[in-house]
């Protein structure tokens, strides 16, 4: 006579994946990039171009239209030292690629909204730093339109609006939440220490490129990690599937 508990017993199927068993390290760390990537991929390239575009708006408006003197910046040692770089024009013209890693790796409408909504609140508390105290870096002694791309710079970013360096805050934004993302994700540390390089290199630029001083840099710097700080303390719960 066989046992009804034991024939019951052997008709129910085992979960692999049961919670009992430790969680197995995930190594499709490709797949799951692709993923986030694809996930509202239209929503979220037609955004960013739609921000960047409204701040450029602003940006300019604010650049032509001082509201009192314009005040140089000074010159510390280290802004002495570091010569003008004209291939640092590569890594400082990165920033507009930079910037849409951390959106590209949200998942949910949500959490884009809530991060396109504290990045211009960082832009915005910039422009009235520019709006209530223009600044500029010191003219340099030298022409540099003649080195490629330096022509179309000086026409599209010029030397005012200079402190806070709003191009090394957007970069240390960015380079926070992509930290956040990639160690919430268990991503490689190669990943991790390309994003630090990466920005890195960026707020380099801005003084190699001479557009900012380094107490531009340092200011941006600090505004960038107040607000991305911020908003990763209050931002939506984070999905893990679209």
């Amino acid at each position: 006579m066989i046992d009804g508990n034991a024939r019951l017993w052997h008709f129910i199927p085992v979960n692999p994946r049961s919670t009992l068993l430790p969680p197995r390290p995930n190594h499709a760390w490709g797949t799951e990039l692709w993923r986030r990537i694809r996930t509202h991929i239209v929503f979220k390239t037609t955004g960013l171009c739609l921000f960047i575009w409204v701040f450029f708006i602003v940006y300019f408006h604010v650049l032509r239209h001082p509201m009192r003197p314009v005040t140089l910046m000074p010159l510390t040692a280290l802004d002495r030292m570091i010569p003008f770089q004209p291939q640092s024009l590569i890594p400082y013209l990165s920033l507009w690629f930079y910037l849409g890693i951390a959106p590209g790796l949200l998942l949910t409408y949500r959490e884009l909204i809530a991060y396109a909504l504290w990045a211009a609140a960082l832009c915005i508390v910039g422009m009235i730093c520019f709006y209530a105290w223009p600044t500029a870096v010191p003219p340099l002694a030298f022409d540099v339109s003649g080195h490629a791309g330096f022509a179309m710079l000086q026409g599209v970013d010029a030397a005012g609006n200079a402190c806070p360096s709003l191009h090394v805050a957007t970069a240390m934004f960015t380079a926070i939440w992509v930290e956040h993302l990639l160690r919430h994700l268990q991503m490689p540390w190669g990943l991790r220490l390309a994003n630090v390089g990466l920005f890195a290199a960026i707020a380099y630029s801005t003084l190699a490129t001479k557009q900012h001083v380094l107490i531009d840099a340092l200011a941006g710097a600090a505004l960038g990690t107040i607000f991305a700080l911020a908003a990763l303390r209050w931002r939506p719960q984070p999905a893990t599937r679209a």
